[in-house]
């Protein structure tokens, strides 16, 4: 059974940092993409940052860039989500998920074949 465990939310004040964790299992962890992805609410589900399989090469959205940091350990199973100068128009519940997919289709919620329960992230003015 393949489980992805997020962890590390809470609230913070503008400006701060959280670093988020996803714990996997039950999957072959370095043959899957990682994703973390966001959805605030009454909004999509978009995504926020990617690894691939390697930690070869990462993407990531423009309100990222140069304020949060993805990584990965394959031998542990995990990747993280550092994130930095928070903003309170990053308040979501933050999800991690696996896909096989290659191409710019990783950036798509529904390519997705596991995601995790979620972690909320609220960032106070």
């Amino acid at each position: 059974q393949v489980q992805l465990v997020e962890s590390g939310g809470g609230l913070v004040q503008a400006g701060g940092s959280l670093r988020l964790s996803c714990a996997a299992s039950g999957l072959t962890f370095s043959a899957y993409y990682m994703g973390w992805f966001r959805q605030a609410p009454g909004k999509e589900r978009e995504f926020v940052y990617g690894i691939s399989w390697s930690g070869g090469w990462t993407d990531y959205v423009d309100s990222a860039k140069g304020r949060f940091t993805i990584s990965r350990d394959d031998a542990k199973k995990m990747i993280y989500l550092q994130m930095n100068s928070l903003k309170p128009e990053d308040t979501a519940v933050y999800y991690c998920a696996a896909t096989t997919v290659w191409g710019t289709g990783r950036k798509n919620k529904n390519n997705y074949n596991y995601w995790g329960q979620g972690t909320q992230v609220t960032v106070s003015s």
